[in-house]
């Protein structure tokens, strides 16, 4: 595949859980890592998800298109699933579109529904679950990263997060948004020609703004 004119490697892939969003492992951690599944050097996490959670991260080698990512200036959204232990109702939602408070801090605003089963394939391992207790799946899209951001907020709203994908990324540009579609856990590519031009311009300036504030790296969330 052509690549745009001094534009270096970026990738698109499916984090299984149990990897960690670095290429080294941690000493005497159960935690895989990115270089059990990614064999192109120099690239590196625009933001990060923990390890117990699953879905897309974009890898670059190109740092200014990193920091464009992550500045919580910018704002990109993030669209999460999330499994959650409970059923979500109109007034869990409404908190959860208007912030909620974690770690002494509210959450910007963000937007929120009740999501369809995805019938995604089973994790490895399995949830948790409870007999009693049923599960239903929220979507869950955030501007801005904080530390495990998706967890403390449901769980703020009376329904744990049990299981987490970030399923896509808003280049804020007006196209399509970067996505999982077509990459199983594990997978990943580069980026096409259609997205490596739509990173160039966001270097370029000519991308969408939202203002996420200051209140945490706008990369992670997960």
């Amino acid at each position: 595949m052509a690549r745009a004119p001094g534009f270096l490697t970026t990738l698109l892939f499916h984090k299984p859980y149990g990897v960690m969003s670095q290429f080294t492992p941690e000493p005497g951690s159960a935690w895989g890592c990115l270089a059990d599944h990614i064999d192109s050097p120099g690239v590196y996490a625009a933001g990060r998800l923990d390890a117990d959670s699953e879905g897309l991260l974009l890898l670059t080698a190109n740092g200014r298109l990193q920091q464009r990512l992550t500045d919580p200036r910018w704002g990109h959204w993030r669209r999460y699933w999330a499994q959650v232990e409970g059923l979500s109702d109109d007034a869990a939602l409404q908190r959860l579109r208007e912030g909620v408070l974690i770690q002494g801090q509210r959450t910007l605003p963000a937007k929120a529904r009740a999501l369809e089963d995805p019938d995604l394939p089973p994790r490895d391992p399995p949830i948790r679950q409870r007999a009693s207790i049923p599960t239903s799946w929220l979507e869950l899209e955030l501007r801005e990263g904080r530390n495990r951001q998706v967890r403390r907020m449901t769980a703020a709203v009376g329904l744990p997060t049990l299981r987490l994908l970030r399923v896509a990324i808003d280049l804020m540009d007006g196209g399509p948004c970067l996505s999982l579609e077509g990459l199983a856990p594990g997978q990943w590519r580069e980026v096409n020609a259609s997205e490596h031009e739509r990173l160039e311009r966001l270097l370029q300036g000519r991308g969408g703004r939202a203002g996420g504030g200051k209140s945490g790296r706008a990369g992670g969330g997960g």
